[in-house]
């Protein structure tokens, strides 16, 4: 298997087993997050390459066999279009099992930056979401073959590998002493938004950019998912009760 798809397996793993002993704290079996698992898994795949073939589909699919699109081991992911799409598929399986939908999502925050820092990692080694050109120490070099022409580039996917992992213990911290449900999950969607939106600026592997070469597409979602995680603090905190189980 490419190491593409084991970082990625590795990083839903390493997810679903710390989401899984973080349930125990708050009275709920191991096995309700182990099986949502499945859900989690086809709705980030399914999301994340929806998300990618729609965003590239002029430059990279129009004149491809439909089948193409499938072809997931290539690479071709993109991280916000698999968050929107777990996220559905979860709240599916914890409408149908009457679970708390908040509770859930801030179970599985700390999990999913735990996750998804793994997971760049498998970016790098595949060479997608690369940086932009630089001389600095830390400079990666990708063969000649590849699309910087063996030139020095940031390493974006160890910037944001890294700062995921540290956003993943924050988060942690921040489960033990929540004030209500939704809490963490709020948190985590504007610190990852603040996070990617940082680590943008260094990308380099974008066709596409905006107001003059300043903004990424994702730094637009980033915007978006700021907001989205802004307002959920807002409402969630003044309408659901604090957490009786820590």
């Amino acid at each position: 298997m490419h190491w593409y798809g084991v970082l990625a397996a590795l990083g839903f793993y390493a997810g679903l087993l710390t989401a899984a002993r973080r349930a125990r704290s708050v009275g709920m079996a191991p096995e309700v997050i182990w099986n949502m698992g499945t859900w989690l898994v086809i709705g980030a795949l399914l999301g994340a390459r929806i998300w990618y073939v729609v965003s590239y589909w002029k430059e990279d699919f129009a004149a491809r066999p439909l089948l193409e699109t499938l072809m997931i081991h290539r690479g071709g992911l993109v991280f916000y279009g698999g968050l929107i799409g777990a996220f559905a598929t979860s709240y599916i399986y914890v409408r149908r099992n009457g679970l708390d939908a908040w509770q859930m999502a801030d179970l599985m925050a700390p999990s999913v930056a735990l996750g998804h820092g793994i997971g760049r990692i498998g970016c790098l080694m595949h060479g997608c979401c690369y940086g932009m050109a630089c001389e600095l120490p830390w400079a990666v070099h990708f063969p000649v073959d590849h699309e910087t022409k063996g030139a020095g580039v940031h390493p974006t996917q160890i910037y944001e590998a890294g700062l995921n992992l540290l956003l993943s213990l924050a988060l942690s911290r921040l489960f033990q002493f929540r004030k209500f449900h939704g809490q963490v999950f709020a948190v985590y969607l504007c610190s990852y938004a603040l996070l990617r939106s940082f680590v943008e600026a260094f990308r380099g592997d974008y066709p596409i950019r905006y107001a003059n070469g300043l903004l990424t597409p994702a730094h637009l979602i980033s915007i978006g998912i700021f907001s989205v995680g802004a307002l959920l603090f807002l409402v969630l905190r003044n309408r659901l009760p604090s957490p009786v189980a820590r």
